[in-house]
């Protein structure tokens, strides 16, 4: 296989990974009646749990990057945390545009956009510290 198929590969399996597990999480979170169901406004703590679990998704992604990674693997877990941030972002500008408080507190969208780079290296880190031991 060409070596620019596996480094798309890795950086997208990293993106796969935390955008399934953050999709089956939410919900897993409402099937059980965790998160209430639409058009109900999830509280605040609700809103905690879940930046919790997405940053962990994030860390495993970029952990599944730098694994998937043919060579230079913090450079595709830079990729991944790039895309990470541009979908944050774009997270927090339809929050601004489609409905502010009808769609929770804005500390939310913003900290999915915050914790995007740092998150995805230290999955990365995670995965390359194993590498030189």
């Amino acid at each position: 296989m060409k070596p620019w198929v596996r480094s798309v590969g890795a950086v997208l399996g990293g993106f796969l990974v935390t955008a399934v597990a953050s999709t089956a999480a939410d919900a897993i979170m409402h099937a059980a009646g965790v998160f209430p169901n639409s058009p109900r406004t999830m509280s605040e703590p609700l809103f905690v749990i879940a930046s919790v679990y997405r940053a962990l998704f994030t860390v495993a992604g970029g952990f599944v990057t730098a694994r998937l990674a043919p060579d230079r693997p913090m450079r595709h877990v830079w990729m991944l945390a790039g895309m990470g941030l541009v979908a944050g972002l774009a997270g927090v500008v339809a929050y601004f545009i489609v409905g502010k408080a009808q769609l929770g507190p804005a500390w939310y969208p913003v900290s999915i956009a915050v914790e995007a780079i740092p998150c995805v290296w230290f999955g990365g880190r995670l995965q390359t510290g194993r590498r030189n031991r």
